[in-house]
């Protein structure tokens, strides 16, 4: 067991040194969320509070028709060719590329075990199928802190998919913190299937979108470039909600020997850019939502507390009105039973208590026991019951005056305060210090 602990804070120890700042403040927020003993989805969960876990990357999904270069891209990017370019569209599914300690290739569930939050992928029929994960070594540009999600070539006419392509791109645009369409020069760039999906995707994810010209060196020239552009932006402009000002679809080409010569623009670095500065947003996004749950769990504490220390105050109440009906209900029907027997078994009375005592319950009871005298002895057995009665009715009216609410065991209140203290005084300075580190990259340390 040593060995293997030994073993395992080695591998850490290697994880951590290779780590940039970018991917520890993730780590570190993710395992502040996650852990097993102190973590917050755990807390929260106890106070009835929904809580997700922040992801340790961004996912950037890619969407295009086939051949549009989504997978060279990706090849480009990690720097390493993970994924085939130009297969046939029929044995295409969805990829996801991400960053591990080694090359490993997996496969449908196997993907879904370790993506946790693509799990509903698995109610779109046949689609669990066709999912699969390529894991890289590399640690060019920022690929350690995303993940790629390569999607099927989108084609139209008759071309059947083994799964609802349309249903799954859709549910993966929820989930991803950036979307790329990529529109093809050369090949089926006005693809309607990719402009209905843009369209859809466009009414609730505008602000993750982007747009490129891929393959733009293979365009021919400038004019021909510019007619194609024009083509795809008209066809957008069509659209509801696309037809906006300011429209931008970059040109992008995978640089390489072939096209050294070509006279095209190429702003494939802005790609880069757009991704690293997600990545900042979404670490900038991830403290400041830290800062919020703890702020809400301590919240959540405080109320939870004092609503306990009210609710203790009422069931002290309860019981005080309880023990004030119970005494009224045994008092005053010992008073009329005590009367109603002074009045008609005096001799008896007088036999067991003695002359003297039974004289002095005549001076405080006589005139009920007067009173009662007066009831005719043939209804001496109803009087006797109806008094037994308002004794049970009166008893009745002390248990439901006495309910008590559950109240925390002074171990709970104990526990809440520490919970409070720990999300007070150690996280939120955690994520204090996190915020320095991830500023000190950018920032003169005497402006911080």
């Amino acid at each position: 067991m040593s060995g293997k602990v030994r073993q395992k804070t080695s591998a850490n120890a290697a994880d951590s040194a290779t780590q940039t700042v970018n991917e520890k403040i993730l780590k570190e927020c993710h395992n502040i969320y996650t852990d097993p003993d102190s973590g917050l989805v755990k807390i929260a969960e106890s106070l009835g509070l929904p809580l997700l876990a922040p992801r340790k990357k961004i996912t950037v999904l890619l969407i295009g028709n086939h051949s549009a270069g989504k997978s060279s891209f990706i090849n480009w990017y990690v720097e390493e060719h993970v994924q085939r370019t130009g297969v046939a569209i029929e044995t295409q599914g969805f990829t996801f590329v991400t960053s591990g300690r080694k090359r490993e290739s997996l496969t449908g569930n196997a993907t879904l075990h370790l993506y946790p939050h693509f799990e509903p992928l698995r109610q779109i029929a046949g689609v669990t199928d066709y999912l699969s994960t390529e894991i890289s070594t590399s640690k060019q540009k920022k690929f350690s802190l995303v993940t790629f999600v390569d999607t099927p070539g989108l084609v139209d006419g008759d071309m059947k998919y083994p799964f609802e392509v349309n249903k799954a791109i859709l549910w993966l645009g929820d989930l991803a913190d950036l979307i790329f369409i990529f529109f093809d020069p050369i090949g089926q760039a006005l693809c309607k299937r990719t402009l209905n999906l843009v369209e859809e995707l466009n009414h609730k994810h505008a602000d993750r979108m982007r747009f490129y010209l891929s393959k733009a060196d293979e365009a021919g020239h400038e004019s021909d470039r510019q007619r194609v552009m024009m083509q795809i932006v008209q066809e957008l402009c069509k659209r509801e909600g696309l037809n906006k000002t300011g429209f931008d679809m970059p040109t992008i080409y995978i640089p390489s020997m072939n096209s050294k010569g070509s006279r095209c623009t190429n702003q494939i670095e802005d790609v880069c850019k757009d991704i690293e500065k997600t990545i900042n947003q979404t670490i900038q996004n991830t403290l400041n939502t830290l800062e919020r749950d703890c702020d809400q769990i301590a919240q959540k504490i405080q109320d939870l507390l004092k609503t306990d220390s009210e609710t203790y105050t009422k069931n002290l109440k309860a019981r005080f009105r309880g023990a004030a009906f119970g005494f009224m209900g045994m008092l005053i029907p010992l008073l009329l039973l005590m009367s109603f027997f002074i009045s008609t078994q005096n001799k008896l009375l007088q036999s067991l208590l003695g002359k003297n005592l039974l004289e002095t319950l005549n001076i405080y009871l006589g005139p009920l026991a007067t009173l009662l005298k007066s009831i005719p002895a043939d209804y001496s057995t109803h009087v006797l019951f109806t008094i037994l009665g308002l004794a049970l009715l009166m008893l009745l009216v002390a248990k439901f005056a006495s309910s008590t609410k559950p109240t925390l065991s002074r171990k709970q209140r104990k526990h809440m305060l520490e919970v409070q203290d720990f999300v007070l005084a150690t996280v939120k300075v955690k994520k204090q210090k996190l915020y320095q580190e991830y500023l000190q990259q950018s920032v003169a340390e005497h402006d911080l």
